[in-house]
This record gives structure tokens, sequence and C-alpha cells, in this order.
């Protein structure tokens, strides 16, 4: 077995957007974590089956020259929950984010609790599409980015497919690999108590941060900042 000082140093990050939104959103953590001089990816989900996303993950994965931690927010959680048993992947970070056991699906844990008011998330329409409901979105979703960025969310979001939070996972590499999570305290998309209750039941070391269900986007910073801790971590250092 390798001693901790020798395992290899991961300077790979690879990013997985969730639902309602697109890859965009990932632009203040690419920097600040590409200043530290990590080496960051970001998937863009094709948003229309577990699978697909999974398959978009895995092809970054492979082009990855080392480890890489694997880092998903909101339904990106349940995609690098499956993605994660990728032999590169080193760890995991869940941004606000599902994280289902073994044949749990994310709308499982989803309806744990009640809907906060501001919650848009909308029934699938005839093309079997959910979306967040236009009005509330910047409360529901974003409410501590500005009205101009939650516009520009909203117009750049995947149409995302419900039979997405209907799938289960197969195999949850949480349970065979690191995890660290981050709860928003301020969530009105996926309530905060839903995320520890997940974290606390996988062991998943957390981190609390005052923030919306955005708050990747509104606090780079300090979402960076733990998954730069993750990286070191499982370097050894």
């Amino acid at each position: 077995m390798k001693n901790q000082a020798n395992l290899p140093a991961v300077k790979n990050i690879v990013l997985v957007h969730g639902a309602f939104t697109d890859g965009s959103g990932y632009r203040g953590i690419y920097e600040t974590l590409t200043r530290q001089g990590y080496q960051v990816t970001v998937v863009q989900n094709p948003l229309t089956s577990l699978k697909d996303d999974v398959t978009a993950t895995q092809v970054v994965l492979d082009a990855q020259d080392g480890p890489a931690i694997l880092a998903g927010h909101s339904w990106g959680g349940a995609v690098i929950t499956e993605a994660g048993n990728h032999p590169k992947v080193a760890a995991l970070v869940y941004i606000a984010a599902f994280q289902p056991d073994d044949q749990e699906s994310a709308l499982q844990w989803f309806r744990t609790m009640p809907p906060a008011p501001e919650n848009g998330i909308l029934p699938p329409d005839e093309k079997g599409i959910v979306y967040y409901d236009k009005a509330k979105y910047h409360a529901g979703f974003c409410a501590d980015l500005s009205q101009e960025e939650a516009a520009f969310m909203y117009a750049s979001q995947g149409a995302f497919y419900g039979k997405c939070f209907f799938s289960p996972i197969t195999t949850a590499a949480w349970r065979h690999k690191p995890a660290f999570g981050i709860v928003a305290t301020d969530d009105k998309s996926i309530h905060p108590d839903i995320q520890r209750n997940m974290y606390r039941r996988s062991n998943t070391k957390v981190t609390e941060i005052k923030g919306s269900h955005a708050l990747y986007v509104s606090q780079p910073e300090k979402v960076a900042a733990v998954i730069a801790a993750a990286a070191q971590e499982v370097s050894g250092n």
C-alpha cells in the first residue's frame, strides 16, 4: 500500500453543472482554481438522461492526465455519484448537491421535505422536459445574485429531461472514495436539511456556506477553497 506522502498530487479538477443552468456558472471557480495552478475542465451535460450526463463526464475524465477531483452542483451530484467510479477520480465534492445511494434517485431525496415557497421547479411538459418557473428563478435558485445575472442564467440553461430525476444510481462512488460536501444554508431549491441528511448518511466531510442554491456562482472563492482542500487532502498534503 502506498504511503500517503507518495500519492500523486491531484492537480486536475472536473466540474459538473446541474439542472436549470449550464457550465458557464463555473467561471468564477475556474478562474480561482486556475490561478492556484489547477487544471480545470467544465463538463457540459446534455441533461437528457443520467446515463448521457455520466457519459459526458467520463469523456472529460478520460482526457485528464492524472487523478482528478470530481465536483458536482445540484443534479450534478447524482451524476458524479455514478461517474465518480472512474479510475481517475480521487475524491468527490458535492456542491449543494444530490448524493443518492445505490438504487436511489435524486427525486426520492427531493421529496423527503416540502419544497420552499420560492421553489419554482415545474412539472414535466409534453416533451418530458422540466423547467424552472421564470417568475421564481431569481428568488428560488440564485437570490444572492443580481437580477441581471439571474436573467442570464435563466436564459442560458439547458433543457432538463425529467427522467433524469427518476433514474436510480447503480453504484455510488462515495461508498469507496473520499467525499466532501457543501451545504448552502439559504438554499430554496434543495432544502439545506436534505443536504445535511444525505451528507451525514455518507460520512461526507461537510462545509456550510451561507448562500443560495447557486452559491458556486455567488461565492466562487469559498467553494473553490473546499475543492482545493479536497485536492490537498487526497494528495497527502
